[in-house]
């Protein structure tokens, strides 16, 4: 806007590793027929490292972990991507940027792609000229509020003070919101989010709006946490997706179908600990899949096996939402509408085929 770990057994490791390293990344064709070597990809390939725009202040999403790592699920995303491109998930730099500076980062070329709890809208989209991937979280803004404040629902905010973050979907949803239920508010506006929530902490504003994932994730970081509640109503629905620039139609292909891979390897039931079963699997979804059959990563100007390397180093879907958001994690996150289509949720992927 913003654990349960699978780690691989010897034998799966050495079982996927025979299967899936030998094949080598072809050279790369650019998107619109022109020469090799003029697209994103070819800039990505030849440096030999992702860079990756994060907002590295929200836990859960991207922040550095006690072992000084970027760790949460935009990270993972730029890890699936360098996973596909070099079969190596880290070979990634992150960037961290406000939200302020975030799409003037992509628009220079400054990163090659942003995976910053970022809402996928129609002016993003068009007059800011971004590419999105597939949602990665379907989320909704909220508010936080202190409970010995009496604040219940939107209304009892008529005269108060409710700190958001400029530049962000959250400000423009807290303005028509409130706008339409006829209340005046005195809006505490910050650039940086930390700024933000500091400020209501220290009782700045009687209240805090925020993608609600964002909220859960920054209430752990107060001082008395379970002294701070989100009210139910929501002020919005927000679709969290990666960007890239729009107009290299190969790059944002990769991108896209890089996310459709984690995605496709939870509805197949592949997982970082067990792909190396799957070596003998005779069903030629699967086949393709993981690139024991065809050719699905050249139109990609990729490894036939890049899903497969996504898998093995990154996990699929499931396993990176509940290593960062998850019941086991401090964040607790339901999945809800980000399970599987076919457990009641949204996602899904198109076929690899």
């Amino acid at each position: 806007m913003i654990m349960k770990p699978f780690w691989l057994k010897l034998s799966s490791v050495l079982a996927a590793g025979t299967l899936f390293s030998c094949s080598s990344t072809p050279a790369p064709s650019n998107s619109s027929g022109g020469a090799a070597g003029t697209g994103r990809l070819q800039t990505v390939l030849g440096r030999g490292q992702l860079k990756c725009g994060i907002s590295g202040e929200l836990p859960g999403f991207s922040f550095l972990n006690p072992k000084g790592k970027y760790s949460g699920l935009d990270v993972d995303v730029c890890r699936a991507i360098t996973a596909a491109l070099f079969d190596k998930p880290d070979a990634v730099e992150y960037r961290q940027l406000n939200a302020k500076e975030r799409f003037t980062a992509v628009q220079s070329g400054e990163i090659d792609i942003l995976s910053r709890n970022t809402t996928w809208t129609m002016s993003r989209d068009t007059e800011n000229k971004l590419e999105f991937a597939p949602v990665v979280f379907y989320d909704g803004q909220g508010m936080m509020v202190r409970q010995n404040r009496g604040l219940k629902t939107l209304k009892d905010f008529q005269g108060k003070a409710i700190c958001t973050q400029t530049g962000t979907t959250n400000e423009q949803n807290l303005s028509d919101q409130m706008r339409k239920l006829g209340v005046q508010y005195k809006a505490v506006v910050f650039e940086d989010v930390n700024a933000t929530f500091a400020a209501y902490a220290q009782g700045r504003c009687d209240g805090v709006t925020s993608d609600r994932s964002q909220l859960v994730s920054r209430r752990t970081k107060l001082p008395q946490p379970e002294q701070n509640i989100i009210l139910p109503e929501l002020l919005s629905q927000e679709p969290l997706a990666p960007a890239v620039s729009d107009g290299d139609t190969q790059w944002s292909a990769v991108v896209r179908y890089v996310v459709y891979a984690l995605i496709q390897g939870e509805s197949l039931g592949i997982t970082s600990q067990n792909i190396g079963q799957f070596a003998s699997s005779t069903d030629p979804v699967i086949r393709r899949f993981l690139g024991q059959e065809g050719e699905l990563g050249k139109g990609l100007g990729l490894s036939k096996d890049f899903a497969a390397r996504v898998i093995k180093h990154v996990g699929n879907y499931g396993e990176v939402y509940d290593r960062n958001l998850g019941l086991k994690t401090s964040l607790k996150l339901e999945r809800g509408l980000n399970k599987l289509s076919t457990q009641g949720g949204l996602m899904f992927s198109p076929p690899f085929r």
